[in-house]
């Protein structure tokens, strides 16, 4: 996925991950249980995960480059996900 970047022309490019259907439901779920996960950058190689729950904020110890980001962030989804379900 690219997307422009706001200071002009250049792009970044955010990686791509194809979650299954089970890393779909349990991101559903967490979305509809005001549990929300996502990557946090400041145009760094590394990022961070930011983990929204009920308006409390919780970053990721590590740091992730962008080709694994997005399976990280579904990771979490999924042990959000069968933590509150198991």
């Amino acid at each position: 996925m690219r997307k422009k970047n706001y200071r002009g022309n250049n792009t970044i490019n955010y990686g791509k991950y194809d979650p299954t259907n089970e890393e779909i439901e349990a991101r559903l779920w967490c979305l509809r249980n005001n549990i929300i996960i996502f990557p946090e950058t400041k145009l760094n190689d590394k990022w961070s995960i930011e983990i929204k729950i009920n308006n409390k904020k919780y970053k990721s110890p590590e740091k992730y480059r962008r080709n694994i980001i997005w399976q990280k962030m579904y990771e979490f989804y999924t042990y959000y996900y069968n933590k509150k379900n198991n």
